[in-house]
């Protein structure tokens, strides 16, 4: 007989309504093309819980916001973590995969990142400007995000909320990685269009203020995607380090593209369920 196939629960919530964006078709690609290597069956992240132990490993991929069902998410965590369940991406991500703090820790540390504070005492450390950004510590996907001019800014900090200055950058890019190899990178040359994305060829210094933000994070295996903004100066600033559930935009790929995704993604799960045999 031939050897058992590894068998993967694949979560993700086909339903989810992206702003922009269909998550579901690139779930149903990817699903397609992981069943050659893999029994894989898909779940809702509302019954990964119930059903992982019956598979040797979870894949999280387009599972929406957390917000949407954090007791369901707590609850997984903390049910995966206790069994040692195979988690890709592994559970020990500390950017968004654990909300918003990143953001004030690399500001501390002096990394490349847009400058964020959470208290109105420290608002100080911000370059001035008429605008700035306010978003939920626990936030994603935009939800409850928004710009508040300069003098209504003291009114909205209440602790559960981080300020940004409102960076007037010439265009977004986000850098791809599956484990810590490059994938491809994509941007938005357009300000007002985020997600009309078109390829974009790195520079060897975006690539490496990119891998700063991974070898910070430590994770050994997983997809990765690191967005960033080219402020007015000319330097990559962070926007988001992206270690829970990165959508790929994989549509803005051509063929070769894609396929060379799934191969590094396929060879990426192998040595993900080897290393944690």
């Amino acid at each position: 007989m031939p050897p058992a196939r590894p068998r993967i629960l694949y979560v993700t919530d086909l339903a989810y309504p992206a702003r922009g964006r269909r998550y579901c078709d690139e779930d149903i690609l990817l699903t397609s093309r992981l069943r050659d290597a893999f029994d894989l069956a898909l779940c809702h992240p509302r019954d990964a819980a119930a059903l992982m132990d019956a598979f040797d490993a979870v894949v999280v991929r387009n599972s929406g916001p957390v917000l949407t069902y954090q007791d369901a998410y707590d609850d997984f965590r903390r049910r995966a973590i206790a069994a040692g369940t195979r988690v890709y991406n592994p559970l020990s991500g500390k950017a968004d995969m654990a909300g918003k703090q990143y953001l004030l820790d690399l500001t501390a540390a002096g990394h490349p990142v847009i400058p964020t504070v959470d208290r109105a005492e420290d608002l100080e450390r911000l370059p001035r400007t008429d605008r700035y950004v306010v978003k939920p510590r626990l936030g994603a996907d935009s939800m409850g995000l928004r710009i508040v001019p300069a003098e209504d800014l003291r009114a909205s900090i209440d602790g559960d909320v981080l300020v940004q200055p409102c960076v007037d950058f010439a265009y977004e890019v986000s850098f791809y990685f599956v484990d810590h190899d490059f994938q491809y990178a994509l941007y938005a040359p357009h300000t007002d269009r985020r997600w009309q994305l078109e390829p974009y060829e790195p520079a060897d210094g975006d690539l490496e203020f990119a891998r700063r933000f991974l070898e910070w994070n430590g994770l050994d295996h997983g997809i990765q995607r690191v967005d960033a903004c080219r402020a007015p100066g000319g330097e990559l600033l962070l926007v988001e380090l992206e270690d829970l559930n990165p959508y790929l935009s994989l549509d803005a790929l051509d063929d070769t593209g894609r396929d060379a995704f799934v191969t590094a993604l396929t060879a990426s799960l192998h040595r993900f369920l080897a290393a944690h045999a």
